[in-house]
């Protein structure tokens, strides 16, 4: 019973927030500043489109490093146990072997200051994007348990500039991302349309591509594609894909429109706590007794469909 009792749990705590921090840096020339600007103030209205409150969102353009400092030093007050935080960074990255730079007017900030700023932040879950040249050589220093690492690159010699985040940021506002179709995109489905999206357009201009994205969200691994990524696996806690494929990054129709009214905001993330109750039973599935298991899928089924028609009213 221990799905349920984590799901029984959850329902009367206090509802969870998501705080979004989008940062475009230092483009070098006018044509990239403005492109990684474009991108960022993308995000940024589609998240408000989506219902998060404009306290929630900040988008730095350009910023320090001691500007990004005193930002992660407000979250680390703010930022609740519970709550969840999405961090994106847009544009040049360095990595020279050793080190990932992610390039900012002035010093640059390092992947192990950014893991350190993060480590600071008590959220329960965390989704870092990171959209640059070079960025698969910040897994390695970003990944750890409850942490979604998302690179544009597989590895830091990819040194050429991405257009990842071009992706990622439609991905926030196309409902084709919304694979299963719940109003709700995901890490996992955001990931998987624009890494689909980045291999089209090099694909249409017949160029060789120059950016693979992998992610990682064990805590454990070096990244992988989407496509290697299991949908179920015995041991729930080494499958790669199940932490991002439970993290909502946005809210898409009805269930944007819920998260707008206080009345409803509660219910819709009961359902989406529902909705990952199911997932991790189902990756439970083969260690559990075939009733036990059955009784706990009826169960959560049966208070999905209640908590649904009360949205829908």
């Amino acid at each position: 019973m221990r799905v349920l009792a984590v799901l029984l749990l959850a329902a009367v705590a206090a509802p969870a927030a998501t705080f979004y921090v989008t940062i475009s840096g230092l483009g070098g020339e006018a044509d990239y500043d403005q492109r990684f600007k474009m991108w960022a103030q993308d995000i940024d209205s589609s998240l408000k489109k989506a219902g998060t409150p404009d306290p929630d969102i900040v988008t730095l353009i350009a910023p320090t490093r001691e500007q990004i400092r005193t930002h992660f030093a407000s979250l680390a007050s703010a930022v609740k146990a519970t709550d969840n935080l999405v961090v994106v960074l847009i544009g040049h990255g360095t990595f020279d072997g050793v080190d990932y730079k992610f390039n900012l007017p002035g010093p640059d900030i390092t992947g192990a200051e950014i893991s350190t700023l993060l480590d600071r932040v008590p959220s329960a879950r965390q989704l870092v994007v990171v959209t640059t040249s070079s960025s698969g050589g910040s897994i390695e220093f970003l990944r750890k348990p409850n942490r979604i690492v998302i690179a544009a690159t597989k590895a830091g010699t990819e040194k050429n500039a991405t257009i990842f985040a071009r992706y990622w940021a439609e991905a926030l506002r196309d409902p084709s991302a919304d694979v299963d179709k719940n109003e709700s995109v995901s890490a996992l489905e955001a990931f998987r349309y624009a890494q689909r999206k980045t291999k089209e357009f090099f694909d249409t201009q017949k160029r060789l591509a120059t950016e693979h994205s992998v992610f990682e969200d064990t805590g454990k691994g070096t990244g992988v594609a989407a496509a290697a990524a299991p949908d179920a696996a015995a041991d729930s806690n080494a499958a790669e894909g199940r932490l991002a494929a439970s993290f909502t990054v946005v809210r898409l129709g009805a269930n944007a429109a819920a998260s707008k009214d206080p009345a409803k905001k509660a219910l819709l993330e009961k359902k989406e706590e529902l909705e990952q109750a199911i997932d991790q039973l189902k990756y439970e599935k083969a260690s559990m007794n075939a009733e036990d298991y059955k009784k706990q899928l009826t169960r959560l089924l049966l208070e999905l469909a209640k908590t649904q028609e009360e949205i829908d009213k």
